[in-house]
């Protein structure tokens, strides 16, 4: 069995040896890159399976390159930056990254905080990859869902880890604690926000009604329930 390949995207190049020892003794193969230009290039020849980010790069917006990646390629997105304000934080989950890591780090938080979310996704691959439920088609192989008409509409895999949790749970109230449990991620403002719009998003993808909507409903105080009968295959 091939080893997940884990790319790192850093301009600093101590970062990106200590973070490739670090993963390679760990048992994953890792890519490096030092610009955003050349990781984009690279992109057209593989999928990694988790694209570690620096948001300070010398040739792009690092916050761009996360949104493309989250929405385009699918992959897990951690962020790695030297920025510690709360908004940067929020900013950077609200784009599609599945989590934000802070420096300076410790090698081994990075590589158990990859290894939980690899197990997440592991899981996902176990349970089912198509789900049915009001008309809708979700294929979480290809991030993508699709109406009655044959009309598609693609996620990211931040909103997809949402979007399964609440098809894997019809029906039943899933707390902000029990958010985090599954999805990783530290009690926060930042976690709170981030989850609010991953789910404003899955709303309007769905086409609900924000002032109305009819699948996943806000319990105040409580937190979320997903209203639809759901088929898996």
């Amino acid at each position: 069995m091939t080893a997940p390949l884990i790319t790192i995207l850093d301009d600093e190049p101590a970062i990106r040896n200590m973070l490739t020892d670090a993963l390679e003794e760990a048992g994953y193969r890792t890519l490096s890159f030092a610009r955003a230009k050349e990781f984009s290039a690279a992109l057209t020849k593989f999928t990694p399976d988790v694209c570690l980010v620096d948001l300070s790069l010398p040739d792009t917006d690092g916050l761009t390159l996360v949104h493309k990646l989250a929405l385009e390629q699918g992959a897990i997105v951690i962020i790695i930056s030297g920025r510690a304000l709360v908004q940067d934080k929020v900013t950077g989950l609200e784009l599609g990254a599945d989590d934000y890591i802070i420096k300076p780090f410790d090698p081994a938080e990075v590589v158990a905080r990859i290894r939980a979310r690899l197990r997440t996704t592991k899981a996902e691959q176990i349970v089912g990859k198509t789900a049915q439920f009001a008309g809708w088609a979700v294929f979480f192989d290809q991030y993508v869902m699709e109406d009655a008409d044959g009309g598609q509409t693609g996620f990211s895999h931040a909103e997809g880890e949402v979007l399964r949790l609440f098809l894997e749970n019809p029906k039943r109230l899933i707390s902000r604690a029990q958010m985090q449990d599954n999805l990783g991620g530290a009690a926060s403002e930042s976690f709170d926000r981030a989850m609010d719009v991953r789910i404003s998003r899955l709303r309007t993808k769905l086409r609900e009604d924000p002032k109305n909507p009819q699948l996943i409903k806000t319990i105040y105080g409580a937190g979320y329930i997903f209203l639809g009968d759901v088929d898996w295959t």
